[in-house]
């Protein structure tokens, strides 16, 4: 592993900053570092760089450890690349919409829930039109929800809204209509079951 100096040092990472293009969170992230550098933060530099080897993994590790807190996963460990183990998130359940009596790929969507230690939910989905779809897994990326019905209740409405946008639509392979109005009917059926639990 490269020693601190050679890594975290204010020359090192200005020039990573000026020859790389950055998103918003990595920018600041290299900002936060090159603060620490000039504070000679001595602790926090060593905390930075137990994430990684190099200024790219270290921003990587850093920013997916720091979305993982936000559900409380604390725990610092690495797979044999290097990069930040994946957190397997609690009480996962998947529920499927469209023509969920075929086992199929493309013919229903899948929402996933799961909540972190801290009990904040999140969500994952697979959205399939017939041929064409989308798909992202549960992950410490996604949006953060305080309770399992408001995660759901986020969920459907993007899936709905994603089904309703193809609903008419020509290509008829890539979104096949029966697909996405079974998709829809799903969607209504849960959403009406929904409304009537908040009678009891």
């Amino acid at each position: 592993m490269e020693t601190l100096s050679a890594l975290l040092n204010e020359t090192a990472v200005t020039q990573y900053l000026e020859e790389h293009y950055h998103v918003s969170y990595e920018r600041e992230l290299l900002n936060e570092i090159l603060k620490t550098i000039q504070q000679n933060d001595l602790k926090q530099l060593k905390w930075f760089h137990q994430f990684g080897d190099g200024l790219r993994t270290i921003i990587f590790n850093v920013y997916a450890f720091r979305c993982g807190l936000k559900f409380g996963f604390a725990e610092i460990d690495f797979d044999e690349y290097g990069w930040l183990t994946r957190p397997l998130f609690l009480d996962q359940e998947e529920l499927r919409f469209g023509l969920t009596e075929r086992d199929r790929y493309g013919s229903y969507s899948t929402v996933t829930l799961g909540k972190g230690p801290n009990n904040k939910w999140t969500y994952g989905m697979s959205i399939a039109y017939g041929t064409a779809g989308s798909s992202s897994g549960i992950c410490v990326y996604t949006p953060i929800f305080s309770s399992r019905e408001d995660a759901l209740h986020h969920a459907i409405q993007k899936l709905k809204n994603a089904m309703a946008s193809k609903v008419g639509n020509k290509d008829t392979t890539n979104y096949n209509q029966k697909i996405i109005l079974a998709t829809l009917r799903s969607i209504e059926k849960i959403q009406v079951a929904e409304v009537q639990l908040c009678f009891f």
